[in-house]
């Protein structure tokens, strides 16, 4: 019987009625167990949690309503309304240097591209919309159909020699768009795998040849079905978390 590999899900914390909750939405949790082909635990927004390095066999970091706090990279304090989850930053951003120092496979998807940017050192645009030279990737406010808020935005220009590259084999596709910040200062031993056509970094990978570490700035796990490029990187990260489960 092949053994799934454990896939630790990053969660956010948030404020109910009475007392904190931790979520994490099913989309990612369905992702991981197909076509990922793992097994989803969820990780609560707690410190002291790099342990969780010792149990599981990748790391997927999910998107969120949130944004990494400034203070996490040295950014200029937050214009008034923007989401923050100080929890999830205490949490995630050392467990990302934790599995990146064991060579423990990530995926970071939207926020979680921008996780794994800040967890290495780089720094982020708050406010693409408002730079002269960008669009605005957010998803229209307007728009109430969930599914037309996921449709294809825009198209990427997937970099030669990167991770996604070999992942895909493309050098082109299109992407769904919904984040309002994304990578500035391209974090140390990242390099950058693909651009949106105003130059906004859409994704990122480890340079290290032996660590499966990508970050992708939009939502692959929505909709479902996922469409054959989605699926590609989502089935490379499920064969490193296997190939890591095989050896630990």
């Amino acid at each position: 019987m092949n053994k799934r590999p454990l896939i630790g899900v990053s969660g956010c914390r948030e404020l109910g009625s009475m007392h904190p909750f931790h979520r994490c939405s099913e989309k990612y949790l369905l992702a991981v167990i197909n076509p990922i082909g793992g097994t989803p635990v969820i990780l609560p927004a707690l410190p002291d949690l790099e342990g969780f390095a010792d149990y599981i066999d990748g790391l997927l970091l999910t998107g969120s309503p949130s944004n990494v706090e400034p203070a996490q990279y040295r950014g200029k304090e937050s214009e008034e309304g923007t989401r923050h989850d100080t929890y999830r930053d205490g949490t995630i951003l050392p467990l990302v240097k934790e599995c990146l120092k064991r060579k423990i496979p990530i995926l970071g998807l939207c926020l979680g591209n921008q996780e794994l940017n800040v967890a290495c050192g780089g720094t982020l645009h708050q406010r693409i919309a408002d730079l002269d030279d960008k669009f605005d990737h957010r998803m229209r406010r307007d728009e109430e159909d969930h599914e037309k808020r996921y449709r294809l935005a825009h198209n990427i220009d997937i970099i030669s020699g990167g991770l996604l590259e070999k992942i895909t084999s493309l050098t082109r596709t299109n992407v769904n768009s919904l984040h309002a910040q994304g990578i500035d200062q391209l974090g140390n031993g990242l390099r950058i795998d693909a651009v949106a056509p105003d130059g906004v970094v859409e994704a990122i990978s480890s340079t290290d040849p032996d660590t499966f570490a990508l970050g992708v700035q939009w939502h692959p796990e929505w909709p479902r079905p996922l469409n054959t490029v989605n699926t590609k990187i989502f089935k490379a990260f499920g064969e490193a978390c296997r190939q890591r489960s095989l050896k630990y």
